[in-house]
């Protein structure tokens, strides 16, 4: 696994750069912070790389500060975000402010990133949240022990988190969060087996 290059740019785009190493060029995807701060081709650059492996490729993911890789990782462990999407992220907001969005649960802030929606932003609050220290935890009164409980099953089960998000708004909508889980689960797996 790759996880460290050093090598000179030999060509350069916002998506991706190529690094000489030796002769040999190694094409590395990287966000847009990343991009502004390369220097010109022909200079001398050093990057943080994920090496992700799938069937079909092997694709790289360069950073220049191993702070914005390590944010990278915590984002493509999230369920239904893969590289290309944490790049994206990574491209529409700054770390720091990624980090500040995520530790007070801005949903509206992360939701204003390209190609990332109201339900996406708050899976990823949600899902990274206790991972900073100092999080304002929000989210936790947002969503009530029940709906947290319910999601949890409901997608443990194996339902899709996308349609559980939904469902689980609809039931609680619906019927009230004094309802309690029983009744709630119920609701839930009433219309997930519709679906």
């Amino acid at each position: 696994m790759i996880s460290y290059l050093k090598g000179v740019i030999k060509d350069k785009n916002l998506e991706e750069v190529t690094l000489d190493i030796n002769g040999v060029g190694y094409c590395t995807g990287v966000p847009l912070s990343t991009y502004l701060e390369l220097g010109e081709e022909g200079d001398e650059v050093e990057l943080h790389v994920y090496t992700h492996v799938t069937d079909s490729c092997i694709s790289l993911y360069g950073f220049l500060t191993p702070r914005e890789k390590k944010l990278f990782l915590k984002l493509i462990n999230i369920s239904g975000i893969g590289p290309k999407i944490a790049l994206n992220i990574l491209s529409g907001i700054g770390v720091s402010d990624l980090e500040q969005a995520i530790k007070k649960s801005d949903i509206d802030r992360l939701s204003l990133v390209p190609g990332i929606g109201k339900k996406t932003a708050m899976r990823i609050a949600l899902e990274l949240q206790g991972k900073f220290k100092n999080a304002d935890k929000i989210l936790t009164a947002e969503l009530s022990k029940e709906k947290e409980d319910l999601l949890s099953a409901l997608t443990n089960m194996g339902f899709k988190r996308k349609e559980v998000y939904e469902t689980v708004d609809q039931a609680v909508k619906k019927m009230g969060k004094e309802a309690g889980f029983d009744k709630l689960l119920k609701e839930s797996l009433k219309h997930l087996s519709k679906l």
